[in-house]
């Protein structure tokens, strides 16, 4: 019995066959001074190997793929004016996606500048698999960083042309559809900030066409009725104005431009009307050839002359000349009303202020309504100025362009394809809180692209993250050393503050109730005075100390019965130490000793012991008394002591009178100031720059705690006297964004 076998379609159909050799010879004519003699014959090679693979097929829309990728390769060179790199870039990234080749081979045989074409080609069809939320701000930054190069944005917006180009035939609606939705989001945006205007417009009125069918020909059809009355009237109105400039001695030229279909669509939906009642679907430009002294002045004096002749509307004029948009946009904008009663828009700029705007330098795109990122004006500026170039050494330039872009953010993916940016060096705890401040409180850890991480582990583009939280987790204060971004931590400070709250009520709350059990009343000023002694200089630590537990609250109790008898008894030593409760216990670097010559206590008496008091840090230069202690040593305050006023009233039999003899040179002593303010960039900096360049003033130490974008800290200094600490205190008031600096107690 016969068998039969049915005979395989060929790869390529007559009409592919005839499009297959018409595009490789336009192709040829429009980059072969660009390729090397070997280029063509290798290319052939691989793509018939390609072929007879049988790796390759053809899209959604059945395309032929090697025929695709030579039309967006004449786009490429001809539309676009890249050169070798990128056309070969789009011809060879299928035959290293289906595995025939490596980039490394690729690299190889015609150089890794193809390579890394072909290497962000393959990432950004790898991010498509990844995400489906593509309608979003975070989508467009990170396919620029998966691309890598510019030149991928380049190739990817040719691609994307010349698909919505080849669809308009298929039958396959919903697909053409989303092609057609991103086209209008992602890549018309882009285009339009390369400076490719002739592509963004395509894109956009071909992207109406696909999702507004009916409205794209209605508009369509409009304006060829109008076409041939509408050159009449641009000539009618140009004609006069014409007669004036020249008449005024000016050197000019004018031309006028219709609106694409996008535009005016996007003109009746915001002014809520039917086409004929969008009156500025053309707009007229008059362009000054005029020295730079005099460019103002000429784009007056046409705007007078324009002016003269027609009607102008005070509402619609937009000075852009005497005061520059901050993007550097320089243009006079005015709308007139012309013959038979229609409004036209006319913009007065001169050769120089039109190059600008063409060129971009971000003007042109604000002014269009595509918002700019932070560091895309300069990279843009070069790339197009590159593109536009007829000189080989900028399109050689650009062809070695890479993108340094957003190397200073990671975008990661939730499981459900959602995208979040964040700094670079976040951690698995940064992804956790920006998400929520409930998701980081409970997190453990998390799954990075399906594999178990710690907290700490640091993310890198295109992670997807799934994290993983537990009901009995709290934040640790090690989580401050783990996280990088401002939000996690300000929320870790945040929940272990009330963390600590919660323990230090639990802890008072225990405390008061065994006082109550053993029939002991409590007083809160022996209780403070008691914590003092024992080393606490925050109460908060005390309590944190029993509720950790480190403290036994039945020795506590004793202590304080201790510490109330002691307190109750007239002995004048006993006195004496209660008074000394309110000072802090001096520290190895208290200032202390015999100073003869620094010091004068009392009625001329020299050379007694004495150590400056920790409560107020008295310095050179300070108002002081001393205050004798029972050993016979003497504390020195400051007259504004917070002590002092009780120690006057308490124990003024122990006060003596002191103040300071010499120069006060050779010594330091330590002073906090305490300083608030915006938390803005650099500040401390400042700050601190400002202390080291002062002579006779050491930075000891310094502490900030920011919230809410404000800050507040402490800065420790050694300083010689008062006179240096007033003039360093002033200049630290004029640092931008300070707005308090005040001495404070250490």
């Amino acid at each position: 019995m016969e068998t039969y076998t049915v005979p395989m379609p060929p790869f390529f159909t007559a009409v592919e066959r005839g499009q297959l050799f018409a595009l490789y010879r336009h192709l040829l004519l429009l980059s072969g001074d660009t390729l090397k003699p070997h280029d063509c014959r290798q290319v052939k090679a691989i793509l018939k190997q390609t072929v007879e693979s049988k790796r390759v097929a053809r899209d959604l829309f059945g395309l032929n793929p090697i025929i695709k990728d030579l039309q967006t390769a004449v786009i490429v060179a001809d539309e676009i004016g890249m050169r070798r790199a990128s056309i070969l870039g789009v011809m060879l990234h299928d035959t290293v996606r289906t595995g025939l080749m490596t980039t490394q081979e690729i690299g190889r045989l015609f150089g890794e500048d193809v390579a890394g074409i072909v290497h962000g080609l393959l990432r950004v069809q790898e991010l498509y698999t990844k995400s489906p939320a593509v309608e979003s701000e975070n989508f467009r930054n990170l396919l620029l960083t998966f691309a890598e190069d510019v030149r991928v944005i380049l190739i990817m917006i040719a691609n994307r042309v010349n698909l919505m180009r080849q669809i308009k035939e298929s039958g396959n609606d919903e697909s053409r559809l989303q092609v057609a939705s991103e086209a209008a989001y992602l890549y018309a945006p882009l285009a339009h900030k390369l400076g490719l205007y002739k592509l963004k417009s395509e894109l956009e009125d071909l992207s109406l066409k696909y999702t507004e069918h009916d409205i794209y020909y209605h508009i369509k059809s409009k304006l060829n009725e109008t076409k041939a009355s509408r050159d009449r009237y641009i000539a009618s109105f140009i004609g006069p104005i014409e007669e004036k400039l020249n008449q005024a001695g000016l050197k000019f030229h004018i031309k006028g431009r219709t609106k694409s279909i996008h535009s005016i669509y996007q003109k009746m939906k915001k002014q809520k009307c039917p086409f004929e009642g969008v009156y500025d679907l053309f707009a007229i430009r008059v362009i000054l050839d005029s020295a730079p002294e005099k460019e103002k002045q000429e784009c007056w004096q046409v705007y007078s002359i324009v002016t003269d002749m027609y009607q102008p509307n005070p509402k619609r004029l937009r000075d852009w000349l005497s005061v520059p948009k901050s993007n550097g946009y320089e243009s006079l904008h005015i709308t007139v009303m012309g013959p038979e009663g229609k409004w036209v828009e006319v913009q007065i700029r001169t050769e120089r202020m039109d190059e600008i705007a063409e060129r971009g330098l971000a003007a042109h795109w604000r002014y269009k309504g595509v918002k700019g990122e932070s560091g895309l004006d300069e990279w843009l500026t070069s790339v197009r100025e590159a593109l536009e170039s007829n000189d080989t050494h900028g399109l050689e330039a650009m062809d070695q362009f890479k993108m340094d872009l957003y190397e200073d953010e990671v975008f990661v993916f939730t499981p459900k394809g959602d995208l979040f940016k964040l700094g670079k060096g976040s951690t698995v705890l940064d992804f956790a809180f920006a998400i929520h401040s409930r998701v980081g409180c409970r997190c453990i850890g998390a799954k990075v692209n399906g594999k178990n991480v710690p907290l700490r582990q640091q993310l890198q583009s295109g992670d997807q993250v799934e994290v993983m939280t537990s009901n009995t987790q709290t934040p640790k204060q090690d989580w401050l050393n783990i996280v990088t971004t401002s939000k996690a931590r300000t929320k870790i400070r945040q929940a272990l503050k009330e963390i600590a709250a919660k323990q230090y009520a639990f802890a008072k709350e225990t405390l008061e109730r065994k006082f109550k059990n053993r029939k002991i009343d409590y007083d809160e000023s022996i209780m403070m005075r008691l914590i003092q002694r024992m080393g606490y200089k925050v109460v908060t630590d005390f309590y944190q100390a029993i509720a950790d537990e480190t403290l036994d609250v039945n020795q506590i109790i004793d202590r304080y019965v201790e510490q109330q008898r002691r307190e109750t008894d007239t002995h004048d030593e006993i006195t004496y130490r209660s008074a000394e409760g309110y000072n802090m216990t001096p520290t190895e670097e208290a200032i202390s000793g015999k100073r003869e010559d620094v010091l004068v206590i009392d009625q001329n008496l020299k050379g007694i012991e004495f150590t400056l008091a920790r409560c107020c840090s008295p310095i050179y230069g300070d108002d002081v008394f001393g205050f004798v202690s029972v050993t016979g040593g003497i504390k020195i305050h400051r007259c504004d002591c917070p002590n002092a006023t009780d120690l006057r009233t308490r124990f003024g039999y122990r006060i003596v009178k002191a103040r300071w003899a010499g120069k006060g040179e050779g010594t330091q002593y330590p002073v906090n100031l305490r300083v608030v303010g915006h938390d803005d960039i650099g500040i401390v900096t400042n700050l601190t720059s400002i202390i080291s360049k002062e002579s006779g003033i050491t930075l000891r130490g310094i502490a900030i705690d920011s919230n809410d974008g404000l800050f507040a800290g402490t800065l420790t200094i050694m300083v010689d006297n008062t006179a240096h600490l007033e003039t360093l205190v002033k200049k630290l008031r004029t640092v931008k964004g300070v707005k308090q600096v005040e001495r404070n107690r250490i």
